[in-house]
């Protein structure tokens, strides 16, 4: 969908700056930013970092949301108690690593692929395990 609309010079030279320094289109820029900030405000204490080829959600001063749920899915028990075991491992405010779960159950698809695409290298640190499924946290790939 093509969309015009007007924005400051100022914004305008700032857009284009950046997208250089990226190496993107100033078009390119807008739409992730504009992502970025929808989830940013559907999910507030959520961040995107890295950079512009694999930006991932992650907690504001926190980990990765997928680090949060590969750590949950190798837990056992209950969600709450799983909730209240990686809190106090990690020293990870339980309200925190609900946000990670809200913002996974929204975003299915790209925490599952993350979570999939970084098992290997996080395996040999002992991170990720297979303990339980995915559906019981509500990520599934859309």
């Amino acid at each position: 969908m093509s969309t015009s609309f007007r924005i400051s010079e100022s914004a305008s030279r700032r857009l284009a700056e950046r997208a250089a320094r990226e190496g993107t289109s100033s078009a390119a820029l807008l739409n992730r930013l504009i992502r970025e900030g929808f989830d940013q405000l559907d999910h507030p204490g959520i961040v995107f970092r890295g950079p512009i080829s694999d930006r991932r959600a992650a907690l504001a001063a926190g980990p990765d949301v997928w680090e949060v749920v590969a750590r949950l899915q190798e837990l056992d028990g209950p969600v709450e108690r799983r909730i209240e075991v990686l809190s106090q491992q990690c020293d990870l405010q339980s309200r925190k690593i609900k946000i990670a779960i809200a913002y996974a159950r929204a975003h299915g698809s790209e925490i599952v692929e993350r979570i999939d695409r970084n098992r290997g290298a996080v395996a040999g640190a002992g991170c990720v395990g297979e303990s339980i499924g995915r559906a019981e946290w509500g990520i599934r790939p859309v």
